[in-house]
């Protein structure tokens, strides 16, 4: 009789730790990036002072810096909001909340982030109104990413 009472307590804890979303939390920004690698995409979209994430069991990636903060990609600027959401597949970024980019002095959200095929060596960047093919070069590594001056330069850059 016992053994029918784990049996069941069992059950019921392996039943109800399928239906709680899986759940990852870091305070470690290498461990972002090393995520982003082994999902296909660059270490690089993220900025290195990522304060902390967690990826749910849905594929939604919540990204959380200790603000926001300015970044530049060979002649571009890249904004990040202090939580940069996303929902995370394999070679995918979709639906991306909390970044932008400066196209023609215009900043611009960057809806997806795709690498189709890696051996291209070109990641496709969505920003609504265009997808752009980058060189995956770009990502390589964690950028640095400025918090000093940024809404006045993001201001600064919508005036023009």
């Amino acid at each position: 009789m016992a053994f029918l009472q784990n049996s069941h307590s069992l059950y019921l804890f392996l039943l109800f730790s399928l239906l709680i979303p899986l759940s990852h939390s870091s305070s470690s920004s290498s461990s972002i990036h090393d995520l982003l690698k082994s999902m296909g995409l660059p270490p690089g979209l993220l900025p290195k002072d990522v304060k902390s994430f967690n990826l749910s069991g849905s594929g939604l990636l919540q990204v959380f810096l200790d603000g926001p903060c300015l970044t530049k990609f060979d002649k571009s600027m890249a904004f990040y909001d202090s939580e940069v959401r996303a929902n995370l597949t394999y070679g995918r970024l979709t639906g991306v909340e909390g970044l932008s980019q400066e196209e023609l002095f215009l900043w611009l959200p960057v809806k997806d982030i795709i690498v189709k095929d890696p051996t291209s060596g070109l990641i496709v960047i969505d920003i609504g109104v265009a997808h752009k093919q980058v060189s995956l070069s770009q990502f390589e590594d964690p950028p640095d990413c400025a918090v000093e001056g940024v809404m006045k330069e993001k201001a600064f850059a919508a005036e023009r």
